[in-house]
């Protein structure tokens, strides 16, 4: 952790930061204590006001959080995702997070109505049902409750259903996801989401409603439900055409 801060071309609250930012990054865990402001004033040889300054500058944007009277702590990252179709293990990877996945169930059933219809399958057939707890540096990030029409996907129970299933679905299937249709509304987590999310009961959440096809054939119909302190969406809009300036 020791490292001096020498006067130079770069202000020496900035070879802080970038120095707490690296601790942050990859140091210590989402939680951890930084060290005092007294230490790191002893560790680099800089001034109370060198030390305030980077901090603050490391919560504004988000790397550290203050709690009063208890010190400054590591944050829990917030998994900024862009609304684009892919797998949350695509996703995770490409935004830089570390992927996992733990499943919570694995099975074959009648699915409810509204997955019936969603699947287009007839009264009476079954589908695999697979619900994953997806984790992103560690962190549990949301719960996936998905449905998959059981005869496109013969043996699917016996897979790795930790890996990216439309990857699987591509590559062992032939049945790529090509587009979805899918609702995002607030809502509170019930007790078991909760318990699984680490979050308390009745907390907001981000629910998720989607059904994918691949081409013409829907493949899955799901619910997912993420935390909103650590997942957070964004999407670029334009106008379209005829739109009144």
């Amino acid at each position: 952790m020791t490292q001096p801060i020498v006067d130079g071309a770069v202000p020496k609250h900035e070879q802080l930061r970038a120095i707490l930012q690296q601790l942050a990054q990859a140091g210590l865990p989402a939680g951890a204590a930084i060290p005092s402001e007294r230490q790191l004033m002893a560790d680099h040889g800089v001034s109370r006001i060198t030390v305030r300054e980077a901090i603050g500058q490391l919560v504004a944007d988000g790397w550290l959080t203050r709690v009063r009277g208890k010190g400054t702590f590591v944050a829990h990252r917030v998994v900024q995702s862009t609304l684009h179709l892919a797998s949350f293990t695509e996703e995770m990877t490409a935004l830089g997070h570390v992927p996992a996945t733990v499943v919570l169930v694995r099975d074959e059933q009648v699915p409810p109505a509204d997955t019936v219809a969603a699947l287009g399958l007839e009264a009476g057939a079954t589908a695999f049902r697979v619900k994953r707890l997806r984790l992103a540096d560690g962190e549990p990030v949301s719960v996936d409750d998905a449905w998959f029409p059981a005869g496109r996907f013969a043996g699917l129970l016996e897979r790795d259903l930790s890996l990216s299933l439309y990857r699987m679905f591509d590559v062992e299937y032939g049945l790529p996801v090509t587009h979805a249709v899918q609702t995002v509304a607030a809502e509170e987590a019930g007790a078991e989401t909760a318990t699984l999310l680490g979050t308390r009961d009745g907390a907001a959440v981000l629910a998720f409603d989607r059904t994918s096809w691949s081409g013409d054939l829907p493949v899955e119909h799901a619910r997912s439900w993420y935390r909103s302190d650590r997942y957070r969406l964004s999407m670029h809009v334009a106008s379209g055409e005829g739109t009144p300036a």
